[in-house]
């Protein structure tokens, strides 16, 4: 199989599917190795993709239902250090010497993780995996040239949001026939913001459905759980990202339960709550989130997707 290194919407397609199919594959590790410890392709988060969605247009929304998302070797690759976005002048001057690679074994049988040959303090340091994509993206629009597997945009991207797990569903805004969905970057486990450059780097075995949304457009990506909507904001600066998440999420209390702009307002003064997605790449992640059980009196939202 060939990888991407960029989203693109001049790549030929991979597989074509229809809305409702569900497509199995595997994907590399960060560095472009795979499960058997092979080097595969570039690094710098190479893609399985496009797949091309039959009746996708600008304009939809494509729904991507991570049904499962499994480890299938036995170790991860990060690094220690800070990220520079987090840093002080007095932590920046005693990290100079960080940023080593760290290899973590990972149990598969008990679900969790921990630092290899680790010593001292961290002897016993493990922690339980959550298996979640970094990159997912379909490809961008008219106009704009391939974006690096690094990059983050209204399209989705190398958007490396915890919340990209089995069992959740993210929807991305159509901006080329087909859609032409990405997907890669797997993670074994990420703390909010990737704070040390690298997650669990690791390779997955992954199940998705996909479906689509017609005439639905929608401003950035979305992410929905059993107990949560999710919209993700993603920019250049902090300040920026809340606002695109916010906007974000004031368009789906409009849209999806029929609120006006004041009533969605009010609701997010009361229920809104904001974490840190992204501080790794060029681009700041912010999540604007809503408990679901804030919003069980309000009007049924329709039926997210059409398959």
């Amino acid at each position: 199989m060939d990888y991407s290194n960029t989203f693109s919407a001049d790549r030929a397609p991979v597989l074509v599917i229809h809305p409702g199919d569900s497509v199995r594959t595997k994907t590399l590790d960060s560095g472009g190795v795979d499960e058997h410890g092979v080097t595969r392709a570039l690094f710098g988060n190479p893609q399985v993709g496009p797949f091309f969605v039959v009746g996708a247009e600008p304009g939809d929304t494509l729904a991507i239902t991570l049904t499962s998302l499994k480890l299938n070797r036995d170790y991860a690759d990060s690094l220690d250090g800070v990220v520079g976005r987090l840093k002080t002048p007095r932590v920046a001057a005693e990290a100079t010497g960080l940023g080593k690679p760290v290899r973590w074994e990972l149990d598969r049988v008990r679900g969790m993780a921990r630092p290899k040959d680790a010593s001292g303090a961290m002897k016993q340091f493990e922690v339980p995996v959550k298996p979640m994509l970094g990159g997912l993206a379909v490809a961008p629009g008219f106009g704009y040239p391939p974006f690096s597997t690094g990059d983050t945009a209204d399209f989705g991207g190398n958007m490396d949001f915890n919340a990209v797990v089995e069992g959740n569903t993210v929807y991305l805004p159509v901006q080329q026939p087909g859609a032409l969905l990405y997907l890669g970057d797997g993670h074994a486990l990420q703390g909010d913001g990737e704070t040390t450059q690298w997650a669990l780097e690791t390779s997955l075995d992954v199940e998705v459905r996909v479906a689509l949304v017609k005439r639905q457009s929608i401003a950035t990506p979305r992410v929905e759980s059993p107990t949560q909507i999710m919209t993700l904001g993603q920019a250049g600066s902090s300040d920026d990202a809340l606002r695109v998440a916010t906007s974000g999420m004031l368009q789906w209390l409009r849209q999806g339960y029929g609120l006006t702009l004041s009533e969605a307002t009010q609701v997010l003064g009361v229920a809104v709550q904001y974490h840190v997605a992204n501080l790794a790449g060029r681009s700041v992640g912010v999540a604007a989130k809503l408990d679901k059980s804030v919003l069980r009196t309000l009007p049924a939202p329709p039926p997210a997707t059409q398959d």
